[in-house]
């Protein structure tokens, strides 16, 4: 009875101190509890227990950790170790967490010229909270100098966007799987904290794993080794989104969707977020909106940081109408008034989407969430759907080199050895990071010696798992249920009800029909054409090795000017189109009337320094009628001779697709000659070709035309890759 009586009374006092600090960070003096908040800072104050709470956005899961971090120190605790993945969340923490007086610093690829500071505020304990990217717990500076002091001290680990620990999570990413490592190192009694809003009952089940600390050799029993050994607790609460209206509108082209939306934005509430599945998508769709009057911009991958961060700002102070995003603008940003979110293209999966849409109506009591789908989807869907999967023969061949070297290899020295371009390479070294197989030291990478094996199995589970994914989209897309609810149950929340807000329930609550004017500018937008193909400048680092015999920055002599494409093959307008003249499969023809067209304006519109004097075509082995109908026709309207194609040298370039540019260099090295072409000496040319990924094949291309006398080098291509 003592016991229970003492329990009560710790646990009142923690209530009435965690309140009094809550209302300090909210800023509102009669602030209470959601359901669940203080079951969770009770776990992790009281009991140090491992918590992994999964509640919806805007239910205060930051408030948790904030509020358990003061009341930690209060009572001794070192700082909170706070990981999060993306630099706009960082920044919002840091923000929210001064207003309850919480010191909260940030270590990461933005901050370089604060690290010094950072590090004397952790040695003088005057830090209560210190944000970390996944990735800079592998930095060998970071992970050896700084993170055994920081463990040893640690008040508390809280992993943000735990999701990201899982393989079945919609944004898997290999860093977060090393924290499993850093979690067995913390001291007995160091309580952890995960928090998500996006994870299904598998997702749960996989991060609960990683929270379960390994047994502690020299204890045999719980009492002896604190409370880590106790399962994790988990805090789960209902998903649903009163505030959010949700809908889905099917139109049959690009053209009508982006038409629809110049019709339809201004009349949205306050503004917004407009999500597309590419880059180029992303740009395409804000300069069509700037040039009908709308104040928007385009936020990607592709954003430079500074800009990244003017523009979340503008977005919160309603300076601009929209950011129209990737999903590089995602997890974390808090506008708690957004007013809308839109999908021009639907995400791979309904936890992906629910994950987006979460932005809007966080602090209001409404906010509209419309769904355009493209036909493009699953095209998309299928490319990402792999690109995090490790490839067994490419991971052979990194652990070859590095097992053979007698040092560390840098990533751009394991480029050249190995034929992968420099992003899947990283990807593929985290996983063999996490895997045990490898280990990043300064210098680069070494091997560990650890025997690595490709488990099939499990990445054939979750391809499947992401094609039952993708098929549950589709059936949101056309479901006549409750979409809220059916977002809900693909999350497993079984307090799933209709929500009688959405389209479903209450009507079609946005317009579907696309004004004649709208479908205009649209069409107009679309069919914009020419897109600058930029020299390369410098030969790729490791193509000596591979029998290319050069080095260092392209002469000016030997390169190619700068030249134009028709379109890329993921932009809006001609892309649709050149990606159905390019899917594999697809019959070579030649060009019709309307892309003939189309590439005769690249070229009045042109403004070269001087023009050709005559067309020379590349030898396609895929579309030799495509590329020779295109070179003619320009030929017959530009009035310049077309003096033929390049040869090939044997059986022409070898090797695969998608490398890095030091093997896709020496895949085309020497294997074009100019045959009986008669070059005009001292005159420009135009060199006409259908795709162009790395630009080597035109650079090699070009180099041949110089030596044989053309004082310029001029390429036109249909498609460029990216």
């Amino acid at each position: 009875m003592l016991g229970r009586m003492t329990e009560s009374t710790t646990q009142a006092s923690t209530r009435a101190e965690a309140l009094q600090l809550l209302r300090a960070l909210v800023g509102h003096p009669e602030a209470t509890f959601h359901d669940g908040q203080f079951e969770a800072i009770e776990t992790l104050v009281d009991r140090r227990r491992r918590a992994l709470v999964v509640q919806r956005t805007g239910w205060g899961k930051s408030a948790v950790y904030f509020v358990a971090t003061l009341l930690l120190r209060q009572r001794g605790a070192g700082p909170t170790v706070l990981v999060s993945p993306l630099l706009a969340l960082m920044r919002d923490q840091v923000a929210a967490a001064s207003r309850a007086g919480v010191l909260a610093v940030a270590i990461n690829s933005a901050n370089a010229h604060e690290w010094a500071d950072v590090r004397q505020q952790l040695e003088a304990d005057e830090v209560d909270v210190l944000l970390v990217s996944p990735e800079r717990l592998n930095n060998p500076t970071f992970r050896d100098e700084q993170l055994p002091d920081l463990v040893r001290r640690a008040g508390l680990l809280v992993v943000d966007e735990a999701h990201c620990i899982s393989d079945w999570g919609h944004d898997f990413r290999p860093d977060y799987r090393r924290l499993r490592e850093l979690i067995d190192r913390l001291p007995a009694g160091v309580p952890v904290l995960a928090t998500t809003a996006t994870a299904n009952s598998r997702v749960v089940t996989d991060i609960a794993e990683q929270l379960t600390p390994a047994p502690n050799e020299e204890t045999t029993t719980p009492e002896e080794s604190g409370s880590t050994l106790e399962a994790v607790v988990t805090i789960r609460g209902p998903l649903a989104r009163a505030s959010l209206r949700l809908g889905v509108l099917r139109l049959p082209t690009t053209g009508a969707r982006l038409g629809w939306l110049l019709g339809n934005l201004a009349d949205l509430p306050g503004s917004g977020i407009i999500y597309t599945l590419t880059v180029a998508a992303a740009e395409d769709t804000a300069r069509a909106l700037r040039e009908a009057g709308h104040e928007v911009r385009a936020y990607t991958g592709r954003t430079d940081t500074t800009e990244r961060e003017q523009l979340e700002d503008d977005l919160k102070a309603n300076r601009v109408k929209a950011l129209v995003a990737t999903s590089a603008l995602g997890m974390g940003f808090d506008k708690p008034d957004l007013g809308y979110v839109l999908h021009l293209g639907a995400p791979s999966s309904p936890v992906a989407y629910y994950q987006q849409v979460g932005r809007a109506g966080r602090a209001t009591d409404n906010a509209d969430v419309l769904l355009l789908p493209g036909t493009e989807d699953q095209e998309i869907w299928r490319y990402f759907a792999t690109a995090s999967m490790p490839d067994q023969r490419r991971a052979e061949a990194v652990l070859a080199e590095l097992d053979a070297a007698d040092s560390p290899l840098s990533t751009p020295a394991l480029e050249s050895r190995v034929n992968l371009r420099r992003s899947p390479l990283e990807l593929l070294l985290k996983v063999l990071d996490v895997d045990g197989a490898v280990r990043r030291v300064t210098g680069g990478w070494v091997s560990t010696g650890i025997p690595w094996s490709y488990d099939r199995e499990r990445y054939e589970r979750i391809g499947q798992a992401r094609l039952e994914e993708q098929q549950a989209m589709l059936d949101y897309e056309s479901t006549g249920g409750c979409r809220m609810e059916f977002l809900q149950r693909s999350l497993d929340d079984d307090t799933a009800t209709p929500c009688g807000r959405c389209d479903n329930c209450a009507g079609r609550w946005y317009p579907a029909d696309v004004a004649e004017k709208q479908a205009t500018a649209a069409s107009a937008s679309l069919d914009r054409v020419g897109v600058d193909i930029e020299p390369r400048s410098l030969w790729p680092t490791g193509a000596q090795r591979l029998g290319v015999p050069v080095k260092g920055r392209i002469a000016a002599d030997q390169n190619y000017t700068s030249g134009r494409a028709l379109a890329r093959l993921t932009d809006l307008g001609w892309g649709g189109s050149l990606r159905e003249r390019f899917a594999a499969g697809a019959p070579d023809a030649p060009a019709n009337a309307a892309l003939l067209d189309a590439c005769v304006r690249v070229l009045a519109a042109w403004e070269w320094v001087q023009r050709p004097v005559a067309i020379v075509s590349m030898p396609s082995r895929r579309h030799p009628l495509l590329v020779r109908s295109v070179a003619q026709h320009l030929s017959e309207v530009g009035r310049m001779p077309h003096l033929g194609e390049l040869s090939l040298a044997g059986s022409g370039p070898v090797g695969e697709s998608g490398g890095n540019s030091a093997y896709r260099l020496a895949a085309v090295w020497d294997q074009f000659v100019l045959g009986d072409l008669a070059v005009p000496a001292g005159q420009p040319v135009l060199l006409v070709d259908d795709l162009v990924d790395s630009r080597w094949t035109i650079t090699v291309a070009a180099r041949l035309l110089r030596h044989a006398g053309a004082s310029a080098v001029l390429p036109f291509v249909l498609a460029l890759k990216a």
